[in-house]
């Protein structure tokens, strides 16, 4: 069993120790799971209260709490307790995940002119194809495909199952789960009497650094020019990238999302769960796209938006939302009206 003293965490990740230095710590919990060698976190004070009964040994809380958590066993005071809990989150995984088995499994396949670095990891079952690079310290999930002239880079990995395209380009630090595939054909087709003709897709994919995609999600290679998800970008679960969509740096999307071919996302913007853009738009940066929202025109002012009929800046769509709810009464009250003048 994995086992740290709190003193050597603050050690390691900051932040200010109340209490016993020496409580072992053995797992992290949510504040309502905890026990006595537990470490919980409280970021949002509207749990103030399962903060007042939670039985972690130890709690990571903002400068606010300070003086709520004087009398526990153990504290840590952070500025930002749930950057302090992603940060500990992953310090715990690197100690306590079993490393992988450098080199390629037996059973695996590394076709000719390809390169697998001696630092790497290829699992059972994974095809690699020609000319392919894989880099330093990447991990390469069974059953993977790494497709010809493909390039993953240092330290990037890939879960069980997942598809990387030929010539398609993964960055440095990028975690890809089971089932993503990058570099499928984008959709692309010309109308010809009735039926579809295919438009070969000639591009390929290009993914920056420290990218993580979710499981199940797509991004397609471009027609032409190249799909580009610049660093930092984050997709959940179930998304979809068409060709030749470019994303700026450090967007985020939560799962069911999907944006239509040739569209421009700026950088630091976040997709809620299945919003969804028509192709050929831009979206600046800093944009903040609501649940659901069917983005249908480009956006050239940062800020919120939301709403599905049709989609608008939130402050807007709340007035326009609260006058339809409205309008079955008005209606009523308009009939009354004529008839009385009638």
């Amino acid at each position: 069993m994995f086992e740290v003293r709190t003193g050597e965490l603050v050690a390691q990740l900051g932040g200010e120790l109340l209490g016993d230095a020496g409580l072992a710590v053995r797992g992290i919990a949510s504040l309502e799971a905890a026990g006595g060698h537990d470490i919980g976190f409280l970021s949002n004070p509207r749990y103030l209260a399962l903060l007042q009964h939670s039985a972690a040994g130890c709690v990571i809380v903002g400068p606010a709490q300070r003086d709520a958590v004087l009398a526990r066993p153990s504290a840590i005071v952070s500025g930002d307790p749930y950057l302090y809990y992603a940060r500990l989150t992953q310090w715990w995984a690197a100690r306590t995940r079993k490393p992988p088995v450098l080199g390629v499994h037996p059973s695996a396949v590394v076709e000719p002119g390809a390169f697998v670095h001696d630092e790497a990891s290829v699992g059972a079952l994974a095809h690699v194809g020609e000319g392919a690079v894989i880099g330093r310290g990447v991990v390469i999930g069974p059953q993977c495909h790494v497709g010809a002239h493909a390039v993953i880079g240092e330290h990037t990995r890939l879960t069980a199952q997942v598809v990387i395209g030929e010539r398609c380009r993964i960055g440095a630090r990028c975690i890809l789960h089971g089932g993503v595939v990058i570099g499928a054909d984008g959709f692309g087709f010309a109308p010809l009497q009735g039926r579809w003709e295919k438009i070969e897709q000639l591009g390929a994919v290009d993914i920056g650094d420290e990218v993580e995609i979710g499981a199940n999600s797509c991004v397609d290679r471009g027609a032409l020019r190249d799909t580009v998800l610049e660093q930092g970008v984050k997709l959940d679960n179930l998304v979809h990238i068409a060709h030749n969509v470019v994303v700026g740096a450090h967007t985020a999307m939560a799962a069911c999302v999907g944006i239509a071919g040739s569209t421009r996302i700026g950088a630091h913007c976040t997709f809620a769960g299945q919003a969804g853009v028509v192709g050929h738009v831009q979206i600046c940066d800093h944009v903040h796209v609501g649940a659901a929202c069917a983005v249908t025109r480009s956006i050239h002012k940062p800020g919120s938006y939301g709403g599905m009929f049709p989609f608008d800046e939130n402050g807007v769509w709340d007035k326009n939302a609260a006058t339809v709810r409205q309008l079955y009464a008005l209606r009523g009250r308009i009939r009354a009206l004529e008839s009385k003048n009638t």
